[in-house]
């Protein structure tokens, strides 16, 4: 049982409570029950104990007396505090108070407080065990807080109480209205629903506590959209309230549904949320013409498939529900006027079929139904859905150019007719009322050489000159008719003219190619097969006979056989034809055709004359291109290789002759007696000398006779073989027979050139002042010069004295080794 200090504190927050408008906490051990002398909540594992030092005496007594332990006696203890929510007085709430039955109120005992807020939401007394709440709390935070009190010695902090955990409730009061989860709401219903159908649920919220109070029970009431439509109360389920709601009258609503809590009483709080309701079309409207009578007109120069006029039958529904269909039903404009739908504009457009003519019927009538092809079946007691409305159509008179009496015309006119030939009339009229003369003229692009002309009055057609089937067969022309003082429009007919064929070409050979022969052919044998062609118009009764020429006609060499079906067969009648002898053969062959009158044409055969092997394959012929076998033959292969091999042996005789001599290819050593006259004696032919000397020949005369090729060969200088004294005199007198010898060849020969190089050293040149120093001419004189005087010209000239001069000096001297 509870003390009296406990009962004054329940009191005092049950007074607490009272002030601000709350139920009393409920605290107590419901149906607790005395067990070993102590007093234990229901369900509750940690008990609280409020000491009572009788009880603790008593305890500790009968331990010593009988050794029976008695547990002590605890109080009962709360299980859950309370407090209120959003609480905002000035002093902190007071939530409950702890009290152990192990303090004697000497202040010995110490009360301790943990868990959840402990020390910052909630604090507690250590010496009295009162908690207080020092923050306002917000349950749709946290509902409910854990906590563990203690009660510990304060000198020593050692536990007096095992600890004890309890929770702290939060206490809902109706501080959160009512939300709804989606706002604005869209929904949509088809017209014409009957009364109560359903729309859409609409759904709140309250963060308030559900299972205390009313504080979250919600009602749904209409603010806006009566008497339209109507909300369940408790649902939020919207439905209509009125019947026959007509889409094409008002489409869409604006409604407003209203949440309260409370229960709907007052001071609840309330939410509301927009909700859009479109209504959805549905086919309860027939189509209709606006008009029942409509009028067209169509001028008559229309041509078919051109737009006459438009209807269209208005159907308020939208979609499919508003789709027409049109057709013809009756009238006499059936067979002349066709209906099609326009898919973008949805209207019935009338179309010509045929073309209409004023001066035979003015006015045709139609009748035109629209439809809806899909209908509601609910409403089909609304009506037909169709409608029909009449058209009449009026035809108006048009200036129409004249008209052909025939679609186009086919003509025939023999090729080779005289000019003004006719070929053919033309004939066109007007149709119109006023019946206008016509003229006629054509377009001269359809006749650009201008083969034909037309009479511009009665349409009359002639050519202008002789036409050539073989150059063109057909011509294409145009006519064109117009009226006379009409509006220019003109009318055109096409014209084919085809040329009759006469018999003006002579027939000619196929072809032209020649005809090759073997020189050894067989008499007899046909070397050829000819044909012919005429250009005049083949008929399958063409025939062409051939004949040779009358004046080869009893030649001895080639006779024709004229095969009876337009081709001839060319026969051998002798042997021994020589390709060397005769080559060529020309055989003139007149070609006849069975025309009227008959024509006909000679024309040349060659014969070719060719020579051929065994087998008659022909090898070679006057004519290049049968010159060349189609490959050489084994033989010719053979030779050909044997010709290279003896010209390799040749060449490799040639190079062993002249390694063995060892003689250079080329001297360039100055020890050359002759290369030293090429050095001093080149004077050239003065200014106009433009050849140089070519001294080659000089160097080996006793070859110039067998016109052995140039070799520029150092000649080897052995000492066993050096000329004594006087060789250099009789050397001398070979060069000098040697110039002699080509200086009169080159004058007796007609095709040689002006000059030589040779002679130009006999030729000063018109512009040289000096004078020569040439011993070339010495060899068209006897007389015997003198050049010891080179001996006082110096080292320079000391070569030249040795060669020319009186006293004979050797070759191979000390000074002349150094000269060189």
């Amino acid at each position: 049982m509870p003390t009296g200090r406990e009962e004054t504190d329940l009191r005092l927050v049950r007074a607490v409570l009272v002030l601000v408008g709350v139920s009393m906490l409920y605290c107590g051990a419901a149906g607790a029950r005395s067990v070993d002398g102590h007093v234990e909540r229901r369900g509750h594992k940690h008990r609280h104990t409020a000491g009572h030092p009788s009880l603790h005496r008593h305890r500790e007594r009968a331990g010593k007396e009988g050794q029976v332990l008695h547990r002590s006696k605890r109080g009962w203890v709360w299980n859950q505090f309370f407090v209120i929510e959003e609480y905002t007085g000035p002093d902190p709430v007071l939530v409950g108070r702890l009290h152990s039955d192990v303090d004697s109120g000497k202040g010995r005992c110490k009360y301790i407080l943990s868990g959840e807020g402990a020390g910052t939401i909630f604090v507690i007394d250590d010496k009295t065990g009162n908690i207080h709440a020092t923050k306002t709390l917000d349950r749709e935070e946290q509902a409910q807080y854990t906590l563990t009190a203690q009660a510990v010695d304060r000198d020593t902090n050692k536990p007096l109480e095992p600890p004890s955990e309890f929770i702290v409730k939060v206490q809902d009061i109706n501080d959160n209205p009512p939300e709804f989860l989606h706002r604005p709401y869209f929904a949509r219903v088809p017209e014409m629903s009957n009364v109560g159908t359903s729309v859409m649920q609409v759904t709140a919220t309250d963060a308030d506590d559900p299972t205390y109070g009313n504080s979250a029970r919600l009602v749904y009431s209409i603010l806006q959209g009566q008497p339209y439509f109507s909300v369940e109360s408790q649902t939020g389920i919207i439905r209509t309230a009125l019947p026959n709601m007509d889409r094409e009258a008002r489409q869409e609503y604006d409604v407003v549904i209203q949440a309260k809590d409370m229960g709907g009483h007052m001071g609840g709080l309330s939410g509301t949320t927009e909700v859009k309701i479109t209504l959805t079309d549905v086919n309860d409207n027939p189509p209709k013409f606006p008009q029942s009578v409509y009028t067209m007109s169509v001028l008559e120069d229309k041509v078919s498939g051109e737009e006459v006029g438009r209807v269209k039958a208005k159907d308020p529904d939208q979609g499919e529900n508003g789709l027409v269909s049109y057709r013809l039903t009756e009238g006499d404009g059936l067979g002349v006027f066709e209906l099609t739908t326009d898919s973008q504009t949805r209207e019935a457009v009338i179309k010509l079929k045929k073309m209409v003519d004023y001066e035979t019927k003015r006015t045709y009538m139609l009748r035109i139904e629209g439809s809806n092809p899909h209908v509601d079946p609910r409403f089909t007691a609304w009506g037909p859905y169709r409608d029909e409305a009449t058209v009449k159509i009026m035809v108006e008179d048009a200036d129409e150019p004249p008209v052909f009496v025939a679609p186009s015309y086919n003509f025939e006119v023999e090729e080779n007719a005289p000019a003004g030939t006719q070929v053919g009339r033309v004939h066109a009229k007007d149709t119109d009322v006023a019946n206008n003369p016509v003229r006629y003229m054509i377009p001269r692009y359809t006749d650009v050489e201008q083969f034909f002309s037309v009479n511009s009055e009665d349409g009359m057609i002639t050519t202008t000159r002789p036409l050539d089937r073989e150059a063109q067969a057909w011509h294409n022309i145009s006519v064109a008719a117009a009226e006379i003082g009409g509006h220019h429009q003109d009318t055109k007919v096409r014209v084919n003219i085809r040329v009759k064929d006469v018999n003006d070409n002579a027939p000619e050979f196929a072809t032209n190619n020649e005809i090759l022969m073997c020189e050894a052919i067989t008499p007899g044998k046909v070397i050829e097969t000819v044909s012919a062609v005429d250009k005049d118009e083949m008929a399958h009764r063409q025939h062409f006979t051939f004949s040779l020429a009358p004046e080869i006609a009893h030649n001895h060499n080639f006779s024709l056989k004229d095969n009876r079906d337009s081709t001839a067969s060319v026969h051998v009648l002798r042997k021994g034809f020589s390709r060397l002898t005769q080559d060529v053969y020309f055989l003139p062959v007149e070609i006849s055709d069975n025309g009227l009158p008959s024509l006909s044409s000679t024309q040349t055969l060659t014969v070719r004359v060719c020579s051929c092997d065994s087998r008659d394959t022909i090898l070679s012929c006057n004519v290049e291109p049968y010159v060349l076998p189609a490959g050489l033959s084994t033989g010719a292969l053979i030779a050909i290789l044997a010709c290279i091999v003896i010209l390799l042996a040749i060449v490799v005789l040639f190079v062993a002759l002249r390694r063995q001599k060892k003689e250079p290819l080329i001297l360039f050593e100055e020890e050359d007696i002759r290369e030293n006259i090429i050095t001093y004696d080149d004077e050239g032919g003065g200014e106009e000398d433009t050849e140089a000397f070519d001294i080659a020949t000089l160097q080996n005369p006793d070859g110039a006779n067998s016109f052995l090729p140039r070799k520029d060969m150092k000649p080897e200088l052995q000492g066993a073989l050096r000329p004594g004294p006087g060789s250099t005199r009789g050397h001398s007198v070979d060069v000098d027979d040697f110039i002699k010898s080509r200086i009169a060849e080159a004058d007796s020969d007609p095709t040689a050139p002006p000059y030589d190089s040779i002679q130009i050293y006999g030729y000063e040149g018109r512009d040289s002042v000096a004078g020569s120093l040439s011993s070339l001419e010495s060899v068209t004189t006897e007389s015997d010069l003198d050049y010891d005087y080179l001996q006082s010209w110096g080292p320079r000239f000391k070569r030249l004295a040795d060669l020319y001069g009186t006293k004979d000096y050797p070759m191979n001297d000390t000074d002349d080794g150094e000269d060189s």
